[in-house]
């Protein structure tokens, strides 16, 4: 299935044994094997937790997997979901991460999610500046990570983004890979 998201990118259906061609180089990265083996251990434990699962960030110019974005597992009691994200290094600082978060946010908030949780470490300022720019705020953090949250309350967003984000992130060439 294929479909244009409302910043004219192209969602479509999971991967394909043969797009394995399509992996950009330096792909998959380390966060992208240990999603997958979050994924099938939470397949294997309480079944299919689709579409709360893992998607693929793929570049349109040539179709190339260059991330991922995930919900860490369906919502819970309280329609809260944990997120992630990742990159191969030469896809990094060119807004994908942005793109494919507000478009998980999105999805997230279309299928009845109430919040959305993330964390980074301290020193991944990049991934921090991320998840502001999407409307994620800071709201706890410990000795080793900064953990970020939005909530929306009916139709009212709760945190509100602290920078408006730039017109070229919305308008990159990038495709995130799903099932939607």
């Amino acid at each position: 299935m294929s479909r244009r998201g409302r910043s004219g990118r192209r969602t479509s259906s999971a991967p394909r044994p043969d797009d394995t061609a399509r992996w950009a180089p330096e792909y998959p990265a380390q966060g992208d094997v240990s999603a997958a083996r979050r994924f099938l251990t939470t397949c294997a434990n309480t079944g299919d937790p689709r579409p709360f699962g893992t998607y693929e960030i793929r570049r349109s110019e040539d179709g190339r997997t260059i991330g991922g974005v995930d919900f860490h597992g369906t919502p819970d009691e309280n329609r809260s979901v944990t997120i992630g994200y990742g990159l191969i290094p030469s896809a990094q600082g060119k807004g994908y991460s942005s793109e494919a978060l507000r478009a998980l946010l999105a999805f997230a908030r279309a299928h009845g999610v109430t919040s959305v949780e993330g964390d980074t470490d301290h020193g991944n300022t990049a991934s921090q500046h991320v998840m502001a720019a999407v409307g994620m705020r800071l709201v706890a953090e410990d000795e080793r990570l900064k953990n970020y949250k939005i909530t929306w309350n009916g139709t009212t967003e709760v945190a509100e983004p602290k920078h408006q984000p730039h017109q070229a992130h919305l308008t990159r060439d990038q495709q995130l890979g799903a099932s939607l």
